[in-house]
């Protein structure tokens, strides 16, 4: 878990939490983050999902354009860190 959970990171966490469907989602996200931001974001989940699929970095890196060094911090993330893209990973597989 995040280290300095301090109560502003938990509020945003809350805050998350009430979001009751994707359209909710891109209400939030699009006042909360800059377009960037949010690309950022959507594109390490786009390279752990690829990675779980046992994908290259240079397969990654054409698929996603992300950066050898992105791919490798959420590599490290999958492989040694809290289990957050796993769970998510698994969740949406579900879902889809």
């Amino acid at each position: 878990m995040y280290k300095r959970n301090t109560e502003a990171v938990e509020k945003l966490y809350n805050a998350i939490l009430t979001l009751k469907n994707s359209e909710e989602c891109s209400l939030f996200f699009e006042d909360i983050c800059t377009i960037q931001e949010l690309e950022t974001i959507a594109q390490r989940l786009e390279v752990a999902e690829n990675l779980a699929q046992k994908k290259s970095y240079q397969e990654v890196n054409k698929i996603t354009g992300a950066s050898t060094a992105t791919i490798s911090r959420v590599g490290k993330c999958i492989n040694y860190g809290a289990g957050g893209y796993k769970m998510v990973l698994d969740r949406l597989s579900e879902v889809e």
